[in-house]
């Protein structure tokens, strides 16, 4: 079931949105190809570690993060890609890997990348690994009042063999 804390927050703010649900799926571009979502469109959360406190980086499922350019953008001294046992029991209410990019109501710094502040809506895991909720871009922001900034690059895609 979708993350309570996230519905009733959307709920209370008068934000409206769609939930779809999925076939399971564990990484975000699987989840945006099984809910029939453009990967441009699918936010995935990255949780990291910047200094001594832990915050969320959202960038379009199709992406990686650039953490040389995140941690300028965040103004940290160090950087690094948060574990699992790093953040597991900040998200009582979500599986493990489906949290939503909604880090204030967790207390967490959320740095979006530019490519996603594009898009006019955006879908997100909703706390799960068979549900997604689409909203609009801009009510997220809205929202989440996250920093905006180029840390993000596309995936190059394998190049077939003797290309």
């Amino acid at each position: 079931m979708a993350c309570e804390k996230l519905l009733e927050y959307l709920d209370e703010q008068g934000i409206r949105y769609e939930k779809i649900v999925h076939p399971e799926a564990y990484s975000s571009q699987e989840a945006a190809d099984r809910a029939r979502v453009p990967g441009r469109e699918f936010a995935k959360t990255v949780m990291v570690r910047l200094d001594d406190r832990m915050a969320m980086a959202v960038l379009p499922a199709p992406e990686k993060v650039n953490f040389t350019l995140l941690q300028q953008a965040a103004g940290a001294r160090t950087i690094s890609l948060a574990t699992e046992p790093d953040f597991h029991e900040m998200f009582p209410d979500c599986d493990l890997g489906a949290m939503p990019p909604f880090g204030n109501i967790y207390d967490l710094d959320v740095f979006v990348s530019g490519t996603m502040s594009e898009a006019e809506r955006i879908a997100f895991p909703a706390g799960t690994h068979t549900e997604l909720l689409r909203m609009s871009y801009a009510d997220f922001e809205r929202l989440v009042r996250p920093r905006v900034a180029r840390f993000s690059f596309l995936q190059q895609m394998e190049m077939e063999a003797g290309a």
